[in-house]
């Protein structure tokens, strides 16, 4: 039987992803100047990575007698990944995306745990083989941070 704790990390991470998504795809629209194209194009990307993350936690909840959480219990988190009131900020949009991926960095690494403590391997690879995902992301934006801090 799978813990409350690994249920409780699953539907964290994917209202979390589910943010993730809205955000992304907010910033991808409102940002503007050539500096920004390359941010927006790496979002468009994420955006269906992130929705993915989304659809498999959302399943994995289902395989587990659990439902995904629905709009009814959203909870927003990410202030830092609200769009810049200057489009043309892009600075603050990757300094948003590096918090948000630190925070799901840190929720996938409790899900492993809790995966692994309630012996629940299939949980713990989904966790694992997403927060690879989610340190490459962190890994790309910190790569944008440094060139366009320099600038």
């Amino acid at each position: 039987m799978t813990s409350d704790e690994v249920t409780r990390l699953l539907r964290t991470a994917y209202q979390d992803e589910i943010e993730t998504v809205m955000n992304y795809m907010t910033n991808s629209i409102v940002l503007d100047g050539v500096r920004a194209e390359a941010i927006k194009e790496s979002l468009e990307t994420d955006i269906q990575e992130e929705l993915g993350h989304a659809e498999q936690l959302g399943h994995r909840l289902k395989q587990l007698d659990e439902a995904p959480p629905a709009s009814g219990e959203f909870e927003a988190h990410q202030d830092s990944l609200q769009p810049p009131e200057d489009s043309t900020d892009v600075l603050s949009v990757i300094d948003g995306v590096l918090e948000a991926e630190e925070d799901a960095i840190e929720t996938y690494r409790s899900l492993v745990h809790a995966a692994e403590d309630a012996d629940d391997p299939v949980t713990e690879d989904i966790a694992v083989t997403i927060l690879a995902d989610e340190e490459a992301h962190r890994t790309e934006f910190r790569g944008f941070r440094t060139e366009y801090a320099s600038n």
